[in-house]
């Protein structure tokens, strides 16, 4: 039976990741950060909690990566975990810096000292590409980072490929655009507009607030990403692939179709110069060509039943809790 290892796997992609390989017959093994409130909603969410064996490792600590190493002894590791927010990178550069870039050389040279032969998937992003000239962005369009987070994951990307050449470890970027699904943070503003739309809707609260309403970004379906992480660690070669729809649409879209869906009035939505970022990307859209060709992976779900279900999940929840039903939940204080 074969075993992985998954940094961050409370996260949006590590809980969908954790499931998706679980039902592969793996044994998963997932690493945490410890504090004192934990965020294992998603894993309950999904009724996986029971199943994947946790382990406590921070990933500014080489000694608790190399233990975390020594207790799954995996044969795939999945890094995933990072500070992932671009909006918080601008406010903590060198935490963003130190966790999602140098976050993965310390994985990467514990795994040369363990076990060279573990096969290793970095969770690049599409934000590397930031603010270049191109419409479409794949594996070859040159990197211009517009953020610390972007500039960090540009790091991790570089060093991915050098232990990769260097070292002949069979390492993977996965160059993902925007994958969203009902775990997806609060904190992002696709969740933060189906949370706030389906509150609207319950007569909960009454305004949406917004940064950039202009920009426009490659949206996925999350549960269908995983399954592409796992495809590029299953063929022989390793190598780099960009994960996306080939499709773009604006925020204000996004507001559009949620609200169409919720039935509910455009004119809650405002804008407040507060939400926005001190330098923005405003158009990013991929090209999976070679994860279809190389992978055989191919997204499935469209942009406007993404939307549709996250706004009706949300509109779900908060039922739910009106109700007073418990169910796992990152929105349930109001």
């Amino acid at each position: 039976m074969k075993r992985v290892l998954i940094t961050g796997i409370t996260g949006q992609d590590g809980a969908y990741l954790a499931q998706f390989l679980l039902k592969k017959g793996y044994t998963v093994f997932g690493t945490y950060r410890r504090q004192s409130s934990g965020n294992f909603w998603r894993l309950h969410y999904l009724n996986i909690s029971d199943k994947i064996k946790l382990i406590s490792a921070d990933i500014l600590d080489s000694t608790s990566l190399y233990r975390a190493l020594e207790i799954s002894n995996p044969t795939e590791i999945y890094h995933l975990a990072a500070q992932s927010f671009v909006a918080a990178s601008f406010d903590q550069p060198l935490y963003t810096s130190d966790v999602t870039g140098l976050g993965t050389v310390r994985i990467l040279d514990q795994i040369l000292k363990f076990n060279k032969k573990i096969k290793f998937y970095q969770a690049s992003s599409s934000e590397m590409f930031g603010s270049g000239k191109s419409l479409v962005q794949n594996e070859s369009t040159p990197f211009m980072p517009s953020s610390p987070y972007a500039i960090s994951k540009l790091y991790a990307y570089w060093q991915t490929k050098l232990y990769r050449e260097a070292y002949g470890i069979f390492a993977v970027n996965g160059i993902l655009f925007n994958h969203e699904s009902p775990l997806r943070g609060l904190e992002f503003v696709t969740r933060k507009i189906s949370n706030q739309v389906a509150k609207i809707s319950l007569g909960i609260s009454k305004k949406l607030e917004l940064g950039n309403l202009l920009a426009k970004r490659d949206w996925g379906y999350a549960p269908e990403y995983v399954e592409g992480i796992w495809k590029s660690l299953q063929v022989k070669n390793s190598d780099d692939y960009v994960m996306a729809t080939n499709e773009s649409h604006s925020v204000k879209e996004f507001v559009e179709e949620a609200c169409k869906i919720a039935n509910i009035s455009i004119k809650c939505l405002k804008t407040n110069k507060k939400n926005l970022r001190p330098f923005d990307v405003n158009h990013l859209q991929g090209d999976y060509s070679k994860a279809k060709k190389k992978l055989g992976w191919k997204p499935k779900t469209k942009f406007t039943d993404l939307v549709k279900l996250m706004v009706d999940e949300d509109i779900h929840r908060w039922e739910q809790r009106l109700n007073g039903k418990y169910l796992p939940w990152d929105a349930g204080n109001f």
